[in-house]
């Protein structure tokens, strides 16, 4: 029941903030209009890759691949054109920073490859594809182009407009703008560390399990399948907390450089408002993925929240 509510909270809080951000939406300056274009371009061009090269490989990891690219590139030529600004750096340091962490654990999987189209595809694509109705090829080449492919990209382009918003701004650097990098950062030391604590469980875990021995059979905390410790003690998935708090950081930009509207509310709170929907639903199918897997899984989620480290985990 609390997943519950807070589900509806965050879709209602979503929404609200996006129509308040469009709602209050002016005019785009030159360079904003000119560097808008190129973004777009870019997305666009992504967009295409990820849909074609997905379904003649039948690989739809290929979004994933760019995901944490994408947004160093945006981040980058939203610094070159607002000439270096000191809030355009801070959302490039932050990106590049997010960017390099996410890509390398990704690889770490195999999710690239020479034969760029190829690579470990992500476990959900799989699930899903074998889902009613998506398990037929023409629903799902329809759901690949219009969520995988152009809602993924948008999200992606959306989440970096920030710093378009703050381009042209000349309101001195003051207190919001340095919390606001220093949360961002904050965050992103937040996800590297549960990711490491995960990456070492799951590890030791298969290492177990490759050598033949039974979940059941695995010595603890091995045996349980998922991690009740560090980070994971007090929140079901503190790597998405640290993931929505970066780019919810970064937007707190716009109200240090006086554009929002509405207190603090400005168009390019989309981006990070679409992000934490999408993560409202894949913390859900984990979620859902975790119980079937691991009978423990049901009491974890009752005492741990999924994401504010509140309460620490009490089972055995």
């Amino acid at each position: 029941m609390r997943d519950k509510i807070s589900l509806v909270l965050t879709i209602l809080v979503a929404i609200a903030a996006i129509v308040l951000g469009v709602v209050g939406m002016g005019e785009f300056t030159n360079l904003q209009k000119d560097t808008l274009v190129i973004l777009a371009i870019i997305c666009g061009c992504s967009f295409l890759y990820c849909f074609i090269v997905g379904e003649i490989s039948r690989n739809n990891s290929q979004m994933d691949k760019l995901w944490s690219i994408l947004p160093i590139a945006y981040s980058w030529v939203v610094m070159i054109k607002g000439e270096f600004k000191v809030r355009l750096i801070f959302v490039a340091i932050v990106a590049t920073l997010w960017g390099c962490r996410l890509t390398y654990n990704f690889a770490k999987k195999g999710a690239y490859s020479i034969k760029f189209w190829t690579g470990e595809e992500d476990y959900r694509w799989k699930v899903l594809r074998a889902t009613k109705p998506l398990d037929n090829k023409i629903i799902w080449a329809i759901f690949d182009c219009l969520f995988i492919s152009f809602f993924q990209n948008f999200v992606v382009l959306g989440i970096t407009l920030p710093a378009v918003a703050v381009m042209e701004s000349t309101a001195p650097i003051g207190v919001i703008d340095i919390l606001a990098f220093v949360f961002a950062l904050g965050f992103l030391t937040y996800e590297i560390i549960s990711d490491h604590q995960q990456n070492k469980f799951q590890v030791k875990k298969y290492e177990y399990l490759n050598s033949g021995m039974k979940l059941e059979e695995l010595p603890a905390p091995y045996n349980r399948g998922f991690l009740v410790t560090g980070l994971w003690k007090r929140s079901r998935h503190p790597n998405y907390l640290g993931e929505q708090g970066i780019w919810v950081s970064l937007y707190a930009l716009v109200i240090g450089a006086g554009v929002a509207s509405y207190g603090i509310f400005n168009w390019s709170v989309f981006g990070c408002a679409l992000l934490i929907l999408i993560f409202a639903g894949s913390s859900r199918m984990s979620d859902t993925l975790s119980v079937k897997k691991y009978p423990l899984y049901p009491a974890y989620m009752k005492g741990v929240f999924k994401y504010l480290p509140i309460l620490p985990y009490r089972g055995e």
